[in-house]
């Protein structure tokens, strides 16, 4: 039986980069769950799973605008340190949780300093990026 929208999963994954490099894996932990068509996942990610069969393997190049979308240099930002905690001293490339004025949380990367503050990145670190996955479709859970 293949797998179908709706059905709900175990996938064990690996995902590089474009030179091969791996980038996350499950391989060393549990499978991820999910039901496909809730959009848990990256939308290539779900895709390529649809038509599997439990224990079958294959590997896919996902391209960005099916992965975490294109870059968007909108998104990169000054922070003031003026609206920062006292004890606010990010490291660049670390990543911080930053509230957006409507309460929203919101995940950023340092990029630098500035002489006022900070120069943040608020696009997914694997945004504009192709992403090649290794897929295995464990087990479609009934």
């Amino acid at each position: 039986m293949a797998a179908q929208q709706g059905d709900r999963v175990r996938v064990h994954y690996t995902l590089k980069d474009v030179q091969g490099k791996v980038v996350e894996s499950s391989r060393d932990s549990i499978p991820i769950e999910f039901v496909i068509g809730e959009g848990k996942v990256i939308r290539g990610f779900e895709r390529n799973i649809v038509g599997m069969k439990a224990g079958s393997s294959t590997t896919v190049t996902i391209p960005p605008e099916e992965g975490y979308g294109h870059r968007d240099e909108g998104r990169v930002f000054e922070f003031s340190r003026k609206n920062a905690p006292g004890n606010f001293d990010p490291q660049i490339g670390q990543t911080v949780q930053m509230h957006r004025p409507d309460g929203k949380s919101v995940v950023v990367t340092v990029l630098s300093r500035t002489e006022k503050g900070y120069m943040m990145d608020a696009n997914h670190p694997l945004a504009g990026k192709e992403l090649i996955f290794d897929l295995e479709l464990i087990e479609i859970v009934k």
